[in-house]
């Protein structure tokens, strides 16, 4: 049942009628809560045509509606707002609808595929906080593109070579190559991190002691002994050398194998994985093809170049004198490469907001090559830098905000905060369920508060804040979905069958809130999508955990006046429990059946 459609052509026929306005287009918007109703309609832009005032039209069309409508109850008009409400009957009939909807929210499948690029880490160290916001975000965006019926692959690229992970080699071999995360019992991402730092620091000590002897600090950071002996590894692998391109998959394979714990624990999968050193060649060809059309130019030392500045960006290096490839490059063959072999529609590139230029870039140069998708096929979703309250992420130093550690502190957080509040009844808990619980809370509350801000925004990431039983966090949500669970258990245990084809009488406002709340569950999926934002479904599932709440404090359910009002709330828990599953589902989040 759409309300707006019913609306829109009942609003149409009132400027028709009424005031000889034919109105193409009605838009309408949901009702702001601090104002009665459920649906808006903005009088503004009609008022000039049928020489009202705004506030005048909007009274007009609302009596209009309320003669006409059979599903309109009333109205009230502010400032040229005209929001309407609708007969509680009507509130019921779409209750009862959505009741044999099991696929509510689901949209039908578009025949469109996008690709949804994210992770994409280095190979020298494990996944940081920074990822943490980076994978939350492309899981959540192909959960909800899934949603709406698009055919998502959700992939990453992973930066497998280049001088980094030969840093760590070096360091190792000059170790003695003893040690393996067998023998140490430590997580191969976290073991070749560890040579990475240590080559860092001896790296630094070397610069420092040129720069002590004089040296300029440029200088000396080319001629550190660590340096040159990195770069001439770099030159091994480049040159196919058996033993170095053996230690390269040995640390590699140790660090992808650390990479699948963490996204294991952190509930994300890729249906694609692409490795540098498989397509950093591609894009050579694209290259000689913007020479020969004449997009492309070179300069007197061979390389070559693209001129953008009439699209305000500047030129670009796109192959080197020496014949080598740069990242724009790479990254200009694998979208050709990901478009031709999986016929895409759309690619979504999940990437820091350091990444912004690069991207605007590589977007502008496939548009000037003819590329169809360059048009409108590709996007940036770009990001902005998670902060803790004890400062900013550190790398090379070692400080870096580890991803495993801090899940683990958040599990810890939340066997804390369960065990010391007691706002959980585990009693009956085996100790499994109770780790179980934990995770769930303990990673949903990372998820909810990493998500709930808006891509763009730089954002400070409290653990603390992050676990809160009672506002605006995950568990808060979590915990109103257990409770509908708990419900329904009684519910069952009491014989009573939720139902809502009976008339339970005039409706409260908690309950009439609640059916709101459930109303705009598929547009607020639909919105989510198109704007690519997963914050939209954050914001829905506590509203609708709090307005469940409220609900649940104001209207009595197994005390309720009558039998019939008992089953009709009832099944308004179950289906408010339905909806926050699924809405913390679409941003990758569990949902305990009790707590």
């Amino acid at each position: 049942m759409h309300f707006e459609t019913l609306l829109a052509a009942h609003i149409q026929q009132a400027l028709s009628s009424v005031f000889g306005i034919a109105a193409e287009k009605i838009a309408l918007q949901t009702t702001k809560p601090e104002f009665e109703g459920s649906h808006t309609w903005v009088s503004f832009p009609f008022a000039k045509a049928t020489g009202q005032s705004p506030e005048a039209l909007g009274k007009a069309v609302g009596e209009y509606l309320v003669q006409h409508a059979d599903f309109v109850a009333n109205f009230n008009v502010v400032k040229g707002f005209l929001n309407i409400s609708l007969r509680h009957e009507a509130w019921l009939q779409f209750f009862n609808t959505l009741q044999q909807m099991p696929d509510f929210g689901q949209a039908a499948p578009k025949q469109q595929k996008v690709m949804v690029e994210f992770s994409s880490p280095n190979t020298n160290k494990p996944l940081h906080l920074g990822h943490l916001r980076n994978n939350f975000l492309g899981d959540s965006l192909a959960r909800i593109l899934t949603a709406n019926g698009y055919e998502v692959i959700r992939a990453q690229l992973v930066n497998d070579r280049g001088i980094h992970i030969c840093k760590s080699m070096l360091a190792y071999q000059q170790a003695g190559q003893a040690e393996t995360p067998e023998n140490s019992q430590t997580k191969g991402d976290h073991l070749v991190a560890k040579y990475y730092v240590a080559f860092e620091k001896l790296y630094q000590s070397q610069i420092q002691a040129l720069v002590a002897e004089g040296m300029p600090k440029e200088q000396a950071e080319k001629q550190a002994p660590a340096m040159q002996e990195a770069r001439e590894l770099l030159q091994k692998w480049e040159n196919g050398d058996p033993e170095t391109l053996a230690l390269w998959r040995k640390m590699n394979g140790w660090v992808y194998a650390g990479f699948d714990k963490t996204y294991q624990n952190i509930g994300v999968r890729f249906d694609k994985v692409y490795y540098e050193s498989e397509t950093y060649l591609l894009g050579k060809s694209i290259v000689d093809e913007g020479l020969a059309n004449g997009v492309f130019f070179k300069k007197p030392d061979g390389s070559v170049w693209i001129d953008l500045k009439a699209e305000k960006l500047d030129e670009k290096l796109l192959l080197r004198n020496d014949g080598t490839s740069v990242y724009i490059t790479q990254d200009l063959g694998t979208a050709d490469m990901r478009f031709q072999a999986l016929s895409l529609d759309k690619c979504i590139y999940v990437v820091g907001n350091e990444q912004d230029y690069h991207f605007k870039v590589l977007f502008a140069i496939l548009h000037k090559l003819g590329r169809t998708y360059g048009q409108n096929g590709l996007f940036h979703l770009s990001y902005g830098m998670v902060d803790l309250p004890s400062g900013r992420m550190k790398t090379r130093e070692g400080t870096v905000v580890d991803a495993d550690e801090l899940l683990a502190d958040m599990i810890d957080t939340a066997r804390q905060r369960t065990d010391e509040k007691g706002v959980v009844n585990m009693e009956d808990f085996s100790q499994a369920d109770r780790e179980k619980l934990y995770h769930q809370i303990g990673l949903g509350a990372m998820k909810y508060y990493l998500l709930k801000v808006e891509p763009k925004k730089r954002m400070l990431f409290n653990p603390e804040e992050s676990i809160d039983f009672q506002g605006d966090a995950c568990p808060f949500v979590q915990y109103n979905y257990a409770r509908t669970r708990a419900i329904l258990r009684k519910a069952e245990d009491l014989g009573i069958k939720h139902q809502t084809t009976h008339t339970v009488g005039t409706l409260q406002p908690a309950e009439l809130h609640l059916l709101h709340l459930f109303y705009d569950y598929p547009a607020t999926v639909q919105q989510a999508a198109d704007s690519l934002e997963p914050s939209l479904l954050v914001q829905y599932a506590y509203q609708l955990a709090k307005g469940y709440s409220q609900f649940f404090a104001e209207c009595p359910i197994f005390k309720a006046e009558t039998p019939e009002l008992c089953a009709f709330r009832v099944a308004l828990s179950a289906q408010a429990g339905e909806l926050i599953r699924k809405s913390l589902g679409l941003l990758g989040i569990e949902s305990p059946e009790r707590m």
